[in-house]
């Protein structure tokens, strides 16, 4: 095989809002992290072990302002795109480096009426529970129940 292949499938949930971007020739861009889990069993403890892994999605002009659209934090997206990886300089002048998910293609997950349930959880005031501690640095995300052996 002479070519290569640089493509990205993601199925996950919006970790905040989509933030655009707009440029003087009409041109956008949005910009969102998607956060993906891996479950399963440490077999030493017996305990079930939850991993969360962050991403940053690109989107470009007409796709970027379906996204600001209809997405809304907590909504499950299918994301289609590739990697790329961006140089640029920080305040001190320090070469810093991201990887982004340039996103080519994607599909909502979560129906309307899921949507509109997470922004009415979202809007309303949240009741303290006793029993269960969330983390402040990250949002909250649903946890899949599914087979699958990877």
């Amino acid at each position: 095989m002479s070519g290569t292949l640089n493509k990205v499938m993601l199925i996950g949930h919006l970790g905040d809002e989509v933030k655009m971007h707009y440029f003087e020739g009409g041109g956008c861009v949005g910009r969102f992290p998607l956060a993906t889990n891996e479950t399963y069993t440490n077999r030493q403890t017996n305990e079930r072990v939850t991993n969360t892994e962050w991403h940053n999605i690109v989107v470009r002009n007409k796709g970027a302002e379906i996204c600001e659209k209809y997405l809304s934090k907590g909504d499950k997206v299918y994301i289609e795109g590739r990697l790329k990886t961006r140089k640029w300089q920080d305040d001190s002048g320090n070469e810093r480096y991201s990887t982004e998910i340039q996103c080519t293609d994607f599909t909502f997950l979560t129906t309307k009426k899921e949507s509109e349930q997470n922004a009415q959880a979202a809007a309303s005031p949240k009741q303290p529970e006793s029993n269960k501690q969330q983390s402040v640095s990250e949002p909250t995300v649903e946890e899949e129940n599914d087979d699958l052996p990877f």
